[in-house]
């Protein structure tokens, strides 16, 4: 008597199934580790295009203050963001001055930017002076007295030491800045994490004031050459 065997085609289909989730298993493993090698890079790209950004308004409120400083011939301060946003008189009507989008600052929990009165200028001066090799751009764009009260500050400046452009607020500035209801001449971010961008040969969000004054050189990814960095000045 002849007995036949038929194939066991549950068992053959279950197995056929447990290979494939394990070779899905080992695929979406690799997919993750590719990830998180790339995550740092990703974030780095973000964040230096966030910094970028930030300058670029940080730029617009400084030409802002530079035209209201004019306008009123050195006699008059903008006190908060919201006097360079109402514009300034032309008529019956008003010149817009600043975009509402500039005066965010990106870099901050709350997007408001620190106001620089015109007497804690100093210790930006000399970062860029030390940028300049020893030469602190003029601020002739700005009305005769102003630039007077400038110069008296900044009267034998002593250049910064190099860590001094990467450590945060708290370690070597003294200043103390609000965001409303003080008369000032640049903003400053509240962040104080050390960042991708170079401004000025600064490497610290906090210490990027951004001012008519003292108008010279521009960004560059940390770590380019100097030939590199003066390709890549911002336009003024």
């Amino acid at each position: 008597m002849f007995f036949s065997v038929k194939p066991r085609k549950n068992s053959t289909r279950q197995s056929e199934c447990g290979m494939s989730l394990i070779a899905l298993m080992a695929v979406m493993s690799l997919f993750a580790v590719a990830l998180l090698a790339a995550a740092p890079s990703v974030y780095q790209e973000v964040q230096r295009e966030k910094e970028l950004e930030a300058i670029r308004r940080g730029e617009e409120v400084a030409e802002a203050i530079r035209q209201y400083v004019t306008f009123y011939q050195g006699a008059k301060l903008p006190n908060s963001i919201d006097d360079l946003l109402e514009g300034l008189p032309q008529g019956t009507k008003k010149r817009q001055i600043l975009r509402e989008s500039a005066a965010v600052d990106p870099l901050s929990e709350d997007g408001k930017w620190q106001l620089v009165p015109i007497n804690k200028v100093r210790n930006f001066a000399k970062r860029v002076q030390t940028y300049n090799n020893g030469m602190l751009p003029s601020s002739d764009n700005l009305p005769q007295n102003i630039g007077n009260q400038v110069g008296v500050l900044i009267t034998n400046i002593d250049t910064g030491s190099e860590e001094d452009k990467t450590a945060s607020a708290d370690e070597t500035d003294e200043e103390s800045f609000t965001t409303d209801n003080t008369p000032f001449i640049g903003v400053v971010s509240q962040s104080k994490a050390k960042s991708f961008v170079a401004y000025y040969g600064i490497e610290n969000h906090s210490k990027w004031v951004f001012t008519p004054l003292f108008r010279g050189a521009g960004t560059a990814r940390i770590g380019q050459t100097d030939s590199t960095i003066k390709q890549q000045r911002i336009e003024q």
